[in-house]
């Protein structure tokens, strides 16, 4: 594995320990500030603030990083993410904490810009296996950060921000140092006016062989923003966990998800092939999701999690699918633009399914599982209809 490639995978790890130090904790800390018992509705705006700033700037960054290079749009975006964590450190009322929310959207453009820069060092034959180390990078944060929040938090509050402002120091130290550029600067004049986030989309909707796979993004990112929006809540509700023990439940399924990316993906589309390895993961996702509705002891949960976890092997290949899709001059813009199509979702599943939480939290607290069954269903007319041929090459905007 090249120095580059462990370097973005190390970035990678700890932006998600910074990330999942926080999920244990938001529901308590919004209680202390808004002095509700109910805040579903707080954390999806919460959530949606942060994807509708996520949506605006992301494909901006993309674009400014196919002509000023990765390096530079990634040390801002890791600058951004470490003074957002320290400002919501102490931050004392709702509007700071939502303020702090709108800074980590608007520089987070950490996801696309790692993305392209893989897709920049990694052959077309080692993309879907890369993608999937990249998931397990990811998996493995969320087995540091959940526990260790949930840990923290138990004693202060305020204690996580301070750590993932920490990590995330390290992380912005560790790629100015380390981290190589992979995309000279192009000589290019930046045109403004392709910096409009909608043009981008508008780029994409013009070209109808890649809005399957856009839509099956944005599908599976909607029903993952339910876990984020409702997981910390439903643990409590449901099973009446503190913070130590919904990190704990967080960082079982970091280590299922870890294993299942690192060691599943590429096995899994040598033998099933693309499509069935997307379906699959769907209908182990949709299993897990059953169980977790009517389930009525804590270790049903932690008993269901590897079946769970098994139902990400299929996004390596749909992410694989779709880099393919435009030729490598395009990269860092179509990554920007997809992030800016799972914005779109996030900004909107995230007010829906807290909208929902809020309804049957007193009734049936799992009944928000369901309503994840019935978005992932959506998806499936479209993968069984996807073309796994290699598309035309896209014009240039």
């Amino acid at each position: 594995m090249s120095k580059p490639l462990i370097v973005i995978f190390v970035a990678v790890v700890l932006d998600a320990i910074g990330i999942g130090l926080i999920f244990p904790i938001l529901p308590a800390l919004l209680k202390d500030v808004t002095h509700s018992e109910n805040v579903a509705a707080y954390i999806g705006v919460m959530t949606a603030l942060y994807a509708a700033m996520q949506f605006v700037f992301a494909p901006v960054l993309g674009s400014l990083s196919d002509r000023l290079g990765r390096r530079p749009v990634l040390l801002i975006s890791l600058a951004g993410a470490a003074i957002n964590y320290l400002f919501l450190a102490f931050a004392p009322s709702l509007w700071m904490l939502l303020l702090g929310r709108a800074i980590a959207g608007l520089t987070s453009a950490n996801v696309s810009v790692a993305t392209a820069y893989i897709t920049d060092i990694s052959p077309k034959d080692q993309r879907a296996r890369r993608f999937g180390l990249f998931n397990a990078m990811f998996g493995a944060g969320f087995i540091i950060g959940p526990v260790l929040g949930g840990a923290l938090g138990d004693h202060w509050l305020r204690l996580p921000f301070i750590a993932a402002a920490a990590l995330n120091a390290c992380n912005l130290l560790l790629a100015y140092f380390v981290l190589p550029e992979t995309r000279a600067p192009s000589p290019d004049k930046i045109n403004l006016a392709a910096l409009n986030p909608l043009k981008p989309l508008r780029w994409v909707f013009s070209m109808k062989s890649l809005l399957p796979v856009i839509s099956i993004f944005f599908i599976f990112s909607a029903t993952g923003e339910a876990y984020g929006t409702s997981w910390a809540l439903w643990g409590s509700d449901a099973f009446q966990w503190n913070g130590l023990w919904i990190g704990l439940s967080l960082g079982t399924f970091g280590v299922c998800q870890a294993l299942a990316q690192a060691f599943l993906p590429g096995p899994a589309v040598k033998l099933l092939g693309e499509r069935a390895a997307i379906l699959v993961g769907i209908a182990c996702a949709c299993t897990a999701l059953v169980v977790m509705a009517f389930a009525s002891k804590s270790w049903m949960i932690f008993a269901i999690i590897p079946l769970f976890a098994l139902g990400g092997i299929g996004v390596p290949a749909l992410q694989s699918l779709a880099t393919r899709q435009v030729d490598e001059s395009q990269q860092g813009q179509f990554q920007g633009v997809l992030a800016s199509a799972l914005s779109l979702a996030s900004i909107m599943a995230p007010l829906g399914f807290s909208s929902f939480y809020f309804v049957v939290r007193a009734q049936w607290p799992g009944a928000i599982w369901l309503s994840v069954i019935a978005i992932y269903a959506l998806s499936v007319p479209l993968v069984l209809g996807l073309s796994f041929k290699k598309t035309m090459p896209v014009a240039a905007t």
